[in-house]
């Protein structure tokens, strides 16, 4: 019997909710026949244990050895990553009032955070002087109590931090993703590297013995 070529694109990292982890929860998977492409999405690749590490790094070889084994009679074309990091999630443990509470806080963390970051700076280059020194220049006169340049600036200010954010509110300006988006996704690659590079070094790495 002539075999039958399969495509299949793992992703890097992957979440799942559950303990049991199937092929179909790690990539994409091409088949012309129909059969079989169901029956090899179905294989069971992993089980998390309770109690033990959310997260495993499995190769893609592991996932061919298991493919083969189920059919033999296939080619098996890897396109996409060769290790794949998968982390268990669960779901219940990050519901309810504890974690609306951690959200509060981290927005507290952040607003405060940042306004004191920026009083901060503004004491260091010694910013009133700054604006007093401007005015006086421009108006040739002392300043009293708040002036236009103090409130441009403050508009000004709010104005570039929600452009560069690239948010109003929940809404985005452009479809360009965020600064923050940025590297949080770099941050993610990084630590996604790291942890499959460590798996293959210590030995961890479920691969095909």
């Amino acid at each position: 019997m002539e075999n039958i070529t399969v495509y299949i694109k793992c992703d890097r990292n992957v979440e799942v909710q559950s303990q049991d982890v199937y092929l179909k929860d790690l990539g994409s998977l091409r088949c012309q026949d129909k059969l079989i492409g169901a029956k090899l999405k179905s294989i069971k690749v992993h089980r998390f244990q309770k109690g033990e590490c959310k997260r495993c790094v499995i190769s893609t070889l592991k996932l061919v050895e298991l493919m083969e084994e189920m059919c033999p009679n296939i080619n098996v074309q890897i396109i996409g990553e060769p290790d794949v990091l998968v982390g268990w999630v669960d779901v219940n443990k990050h519901k309810g009032f504890v974690q609306g509470w951690k959200i509060v806080l981290v927005c507290l963390i952040s607003f405060f955070g940042t306004a004191f970051t920026i009083m901060a700076y503004h004491n260091d280059v010694g910013i009133n002087d700054v604006f007093s020194q401007v005015y006086r220049i421009a108006m040739n006169r002392e300043p009293e109590g708040l002036n236009v340049l103090e409130v441009s600036y403050s508009v000004g200010l709010a104005a570039g931090i929600i452009v560069f954010f690239n948010h109003i509110g929940g809404r985005r300006i452009t479809k360009d993703p965020t600064p923050i988006e940025v590297a949080m996704r770099n941050y993610e690659q990084d630590v996604d590297k790291t942890v499959i590079e460590t798996a293959g070094r210590e030995g961890i790495e479920e691969d095909c013995r």
